[in-house]
């Protein structure tokens, strides 16, 4: 079915109708705005559940980072206990090109995880660790430093 329309009509501006006009200009700022290639130096996965079923997520995760054609290390910073190298290699991980880094007695996580970002001899730095508001910001520019990519792991 089909209604008819009076072609009298004129058609409201469809962004001022919603927005209205105090919120054009930061609109027009926006679309200007250039969108940046780079990606975000920090990400961070939340899993929740049994062990078994956080592995079984990030499987393939790891698998695919391992896989990486940069000729850097995919490092592994404080992995929980299940993290084990007989998994790691039954999800098909390169090994070869796998450095897993486990803090020393007086060690922090955070700060090993920082300095192996920081250093640049990692594609890719995965952390487990329970961030507090301001440690994103430093792993973020430790990660931008060394040209690598911080993943940081929270299990809950």
């Amino acid at each position: 079915m089909q209604f008819p329309q009076s072609l009298n009509r004129s058609q409201l501006p469809l962004f001022e109708a919603f927005l209205g006009a105090s919120m054009a200009p930061l609109l027009e700022d926006a679309l200007e705005t250039p969108w940046i290639d780079e990606p975000e130096p920090f990400s961070e996965l939340r899993l929740s559940g049994s062990p078994g079923n956080c592995r079984h997520l990030l499987g393939p995760v790891l698998r695919e980072l391992s896989q990486n054609q940069d000729a850097r290390w995919l490092t592994l910073v404080a992995p929980p206990a299940s993290i084990t190298t007989t998994w790691l290699r039954s999800i098909g991980l390169n090994l070869d090109r796998l450095l897993v880094l486990q803090p020393r007695a007086g060690q922090d996580a955070l700060e090993l995880a920082r300095e192996a970002l920081r250093l640049g001899r990692s594609h890719t730095v995965v952390s487990w660790i329970s961030l507090q508001a301001g440690q994103r910001a430093t792993l973020t520019s430790a990660a931008r430093l060394g040209s690598a990519q911080s993943l940081n792991i929270r299990l809950d």
